[in-house]
């Protein structure tokens, strides 16, 4: 059994094929996919697929970095509202981006913040997006802020991880799972000097779907049929066995999982 800890499934990319893209998923043995929100626009397309697959899409809540501007104000108004109405399996997708534009950097921090004190509020893990560029390394600067912030019980995931392995014992250190998605397989894609020295238990996958699909399929869409190829190469670099890190990385998911959702728990 896998879990796939980030994916888009209700973006428009699968509109024309999600019952094959499902029927696909099963048949890879995929039991969960944890969808994490962007923004107002996404959240009607996420809610639906929660409702419709209860126990097998499982829902967040939260406004992505790169999605912050002028109106990220009356956008957390939303999320708080979502969170305080129904119920999720975390905050996400939340943290900092400074690939694309650093025009709201000063609000994505006001936003991240805010976030992650509604996570700890509610005792709710987060999913978190650091994407470097600028000659800013946003990883370093959402676990400075969570170290300053040092709030009491946060855990959750450094999703699309592709850091060194000194960043990979950081965020081990602050009680966080390192989410290994399609950039795993890429030949220069870095990580295959960090997974041999990083111990299973701090794993999980991903693949943040339809984005970032792993070899052979680099270059098209992704969806979460694919998260076997992911486990395949932590299995190649480890010199373990495929099922080994389904194993281990589908109970350190599950180890994520609020309270409300132990009915899920095997």
């Amino acid at each position: 059994m896998f879990i796939d800890t980030h994916a888009h499934i209700y973006d428009d990319q699968f509109t024309d094929d999600r019952d094959a893209m499902f029927e696909r998923t099963t048949a890879q043995k995929v039991s969960q996919i944890w969808m994490p929100n962007c923004a107002r626009e996404t959240i009607d397309g996420l809610m639906a697929l929660a409702d419709q697959f209860p126990e097998r899409c499982l829902p967040m809540m939260g406004l992505h970095p790169a999605y912050v501007n002028d109106t990220f104000e009356d956008e957390l108004a939303t999320v708080e509202d979502y969170l305080n109405r129904h119920s999720f399996m975390a905050v996400g997708e939340i943290g900092l981006d400074f690939y694309w534009d650093m025009t709201y950097v000063d609000q994505q921090f006001v936003a991240f913040e805010t976030q992650l004190r509604w996570a700890a509020e509610q005792q709710l893990p987060v999913s978190m997006h650091t994407r470097s560029g600028h000659d800013r390394n946003a990883f370093a600067e959402a676990a400075d802020l969570i170290e300053k912030l040092a709030l009491p019980g946060l855990t959750g995931i450094f999703h699309c991880f592709v850091g060194t392995l000194d960043e990979a014992n950081r965020a081990i250190d602050l009680g966080f799972k390192l989410g290994i998605g399609g950039v795993s397989t890429f030949k220069n894609g870095g990580l295959d000097k960090v997974l041999p020295h990083v111990s299973l238990d701090h794993l999980v996958l991903e693949t943040d779907s339809p984005y970032l699909a792993p070899v052979p399929y680099r270059g098209k869409r992704n969806e979460p049929a694919y998260l076997r190829q992911i486990a395949q190469r932590i299995g190649d670099l480890k010199q373990i066995s495929v099922d080994d890190v389904a194993r281990h990385t589908t109970a350190n998911a599950l180890s994520l999982l609020p309270a409300l959702y132990a009915n899920l728990l095997p």
